[in-house]
């Protein structure tokens, strides 16, 4: 049988998270421009996106920690072809934003990859090596190759930060507990511009003995890691 890293328990929610080094990738969702800044779609629909800001740094602090080990990091960004024929009617004409996805705005079309407001924020910035996956839908395995890459790199656990909480990040650990991953989701690394959907939405994934996953706080995270070599 191969070789099992002797893992390292965190204090989580509802109960202990036994991480097991170099088998659990951190996984930072939508961490984009057009999430987090003026003039993106998040805007777009209405919302005050410097509700996002605070988890910039917690999650920066785990993508250092991640780095520092040389263990997997992956990127997501929701995104869509210039001609838009990954985004269904049912997605893109929903509600009455001020802009549609698609539509020119201050930083390009929105979430249209290559365009500047599709990029992941300067501070979380992707570097070589690590894994960028540009996805259609809220979840991250739906319609992309995450799961065979974490598969390669002989992945086990996920650790998820990112935004925002009730949707694109749930929908993610949602589909990622269906293909077996313990997840754990670190509480200051997401948000929502609904801090009433960010509450119920971490209460939901650790109800019925953790039925989604398991949460945490930063610190308590950074704390049960081992050395960086």
């Amino acid at each position: 049988m191969p070789h099992m890293p002797a893992s390292h328990p965190i204090a989580a929610q509802p109960f202990a998270y036994r991480l097991p080094p170099g088998r659990t990738a951190l996984v930072i969702i939508d961490m984009q421009r057009d999430f987090i800044e003026a003039g993106g779609f998040g805007a777009a629909l209405g919302n005050d996106v410097s509700l996002l800001q605070s988890a910039i740094a917690p999650t920066q602090a785990l993508l250092q920690a991640w780095r520092a080990r040389g263990w997997p990091v992956v990127h997501t960004r929701e995104s869509h072809a210039h001609d838009l024929h990954d985004c269904p009617p049912a997605k893109r004409d929903r509600g009455s934003p001020t802009l549609r996805i698609g539509d020119p705005g201050p930083m390009g079309r929105l979430l249209v990859r290559g365009e500047p407001g599709n990029a992941i924020i300067p501070a979380l910035a992707p570097i070589a090596g690590e894994v960028v996956i540009d996805k259609p839908g809220k979840g991250a395995f739906y319609g992309t190759a995450l799961h065979e890459a974490l598969q390669v790199r002989g992945v086990t656990h996920l650790v998820l930060a990112g935004v925002t909480t009730e949707v694109c990040v749930q929908t993610t650990m949602r589909e990622a507990n269906d293909r077996g991953y313990d997840c754990l989701l670190v509480d200051e690394a997401t948000q929502s511009y609904f801090p009433e959907f960010k509450a119920a939405t971490l209460a939901m994934i650790t109800a019925q003995g953790g039925i989604v996953g398991w949460v945490a706080p930063l610190a308590a995270v950074l704390q049960a890691l081992p050395p960086a070599p």
